[in-house]
Formats: C-alpha cells, sequence, structure tokens
C-alpha cells in the first residue's frame, strides 16, 4: 500500500524485483494512498522484468475507459509488462469521495468486458449500468493484457471464474478458502487461470497490531456468511465502520479482538510461518503468493523475509 512517499515505493519494487518476485501489486485506495498509476508508472520506469498493475482498482472512482487507457499506457512504458486487477471497491476508498458502490456485481461484469474489447482494438459502445461507451477505442492497448477479477462474496467469485484470467483471494477466512479456490477451478473459463492468494505473515506483536488494522475495513466489506462464522455482531461493526471513518484503519484496529486475527493471517515464527504458508499454497492448488505491505518502515525485512520462504 503506497502510504508512503513513492521513491521508496519504487525502492521496494525494485528490492523485490532482486529477490525474485514476479509481480508487483499496487493498491488503489483512493485519498487514502499516493496515486495508484502516478506510482506504477514510476515503478515501471525503474524496474526490468517485474509485472505492475493497480491492485485493486474499480469501476466507480475513474471511468473504466479512462483506466483502459491508464493501463495500456503502463504497458507501453513497461514494456507489456502491465495487467490489472478489478474489484468493486471498499469503504475505505469509495466513503471519503461521497461514492455509493451501485450494482457492484454487473459493473465489474461490464468494466470487464469494456477492458477487453478496447485493449484488443476493438470499437466498444456500451450502455452500463454506472458508464457508458459510445463507439470508443483504443490504438495502442495489447489483447492479452491479464484482468484479474476481486472480492469475497460468491457472486464476485463466479464472476472471476468466467470472465477473468485470474482471480485474487485477499485476506480470506482460512475455513473458507478451499471453497473459494475449488469453485474458482470448477468454472473457470480461460487457460490458465491464475489464482493469488494475499495474507499478511505475522512474526511479532507489533505486525499482529498490524494485521489488526489491515483487516479492520475489510471485515466491515466482508460477506455476512464471515461475519456470521466469527461472531461480527451488528455493534462492532458500526463501531468499526465509525472508526475509518474518523481516523482510518489504526484507529478502527482497536476494535477488532484479537482471536480473529489468525483466523485471516498467516501467524508464528518463522520456520512456522513458513510451513503453514506452504501447506495453504500446495494444499489449495494456488498459483502466486501475494506479500501484502502496510508498513513502509518494516517493508524491506518483509520482503526479504518472505522471499527465504520459497528458497
Amino acid at each position: 500500500m503506497p502510504t508512503a512517499k513513492i521513491k521508496k515505493i519504487v525502492e521496494l519494487a525494485q528490492l523485490s524485483e532482486k529477490l525474485g518476485y514476479v509481480r508487483c501489486w499496487v493498491y488503489d485506495e483512493g485519498l487514502h494512498t499516493r496515486d495508484v498509476f502516478v506510482t506504477l508508472t514510476s515503478i515501471a520506469i525503474e524496474t526490468k522484468k517485474i509485472l505492475v498493475g493497480p491492485g485493486i482498482t474499480n469501476p466507480y472512482v475513474r471511468h473504466p475507459g479512462i483506466t483502459a487507457s491508464a493501463i495500456a499506457s503502463l504497458d507501453e512504458v513497461s514494456k507489456g509488462r502491465s495487467f490489472v486487477g478489478i474489484g468493486a471497491g471498499g469503504g475505505l476508498t469509495l466513503n471519503p469521495l461521497g461514492i455509493e458502490r451501485l450494482k457492484p456485481a454487473t459493473t465489474v461484469s461490464e468494466t470487464v468486458v469494456a477492458l477487453r474489447g478496447l485493449f484488443s482494438g476493438e470499437r466498444v459502445s456500451l450502455e452500463g449500468c454506472e458508464f457508458s461507451l459510445k463507439s470508443a477505442s483504443l490504438n495502442y492497448g495489447r489483447g492479452s493484457i491479464e484482468i484479474f477479477l476481486a472480492g469475497r462474496g460468491e457472486r464476485m467469485t463466479q464472476l472471476g471464474a468466467e470472465l477473468g484470467d485470474g482471480f485474487y483471494l485477499s485476506y480470506i477466512h482460512k475455513d473458507f478458502l478451499p471453497r473459494h479456490v475449488k469453485a474458482l477451478r470448477k468454472s473457470a473459463k480461460r487457460d490458465p487461470f491464475k489464482i493469488v492468494y494475499s495474507t499478511m505473515i505475522v512474526s511479532s506483536q507489533k505486525e499482529f497490531e498490524e494485521a489488526r488494522a489491515a483487516l479492520s475495513f475489510r471485515l466491515v466489506d466482508s460477506p455476512q456468511e464471515v461475519k456470521e462464522h466469527i461472531g461480527m455482531t451488528e455493534e462492532l461493526n458500526s463501531q468499526i465502520k465509525t472508526a475509518l471513518s474518523e481516523g482510518g484503519p489504526q484507529n478502527a484496529a482497536k476494535y477488532v479482538p484479537s482471536e480473529w486475527v489468525e483466523q485471516f493471517v498467516i501467524t508464528g515464527s518463522s520456520s512456522e510461518a513458513s510451513e503453514e504458508l506452504r501447506n495453504l499454497i500446495s494444499g489449495n492448488g494456488i498459483d502466486e503468493f501475494q506479500l501484502p505491505i502496510g508498513n513502509p518502515e518494516e517493508a524491506e525485512k518483509v520482503i526479504s523475509r518472505t522471499s527465504k520462504m520459497f528458497d
């Protein structure tokens, strides 16, 4: 998450590339982070191999036609290394901008159709729920740009399997992870179809507290089934929402019960965390693990530590 200065984010991307990471996702969280495409372009200019893309952008903050143009331009700058992650957007991004998320599944679906057409050089006309295109086209796209979908609900998972080149599973409750992967594999229409799993690796009390903050806004956006599974009441949901609006994730962290953390993230010593991570990846047939970075000050250590888990 680019909460640090862009120069620092670029340096972390360079380190990641050096250590063998293959894909760099940059959060698109509206006013909470540096602009995603300025950050991605800066990374693309200063790296050579690592793939670069937003993870995850949405169709509400920017018109999908403008997103297509940005991704195609990023692809040009990076010499064919761009991809795009699309989701419905969460409260952390949309609420401060006063944007209401209407018909998210339909809007995301229409966005993927628009992006594929524009990337392929087609002339696209579309009357969507939230946006329109009228005989629109790009003459600088690449038809094979990967499109990943992201979400936590069953409808978005199904859409991802039907429309995407892959799916991004972020901070999924570990009890629900096998079901998500199985549903994606069963319904995937494209081959290859890449499943990306992302969650924090927590090996200290400080990282544990950071995980509570990271979970705060994701919990309020979770499906009702997950909230019921962990015992999240309406009162607690409202408390977290209010704390987020008043002071962001760090302010909301105190309302996230400690016992919930290990249900969503990987915890333990480096060796214990490595074993759990490897078991989750191999046991569920996951293609890629995405390491989320929330604290830029500790990022170099976390990136280096995690790379050793895959040696």
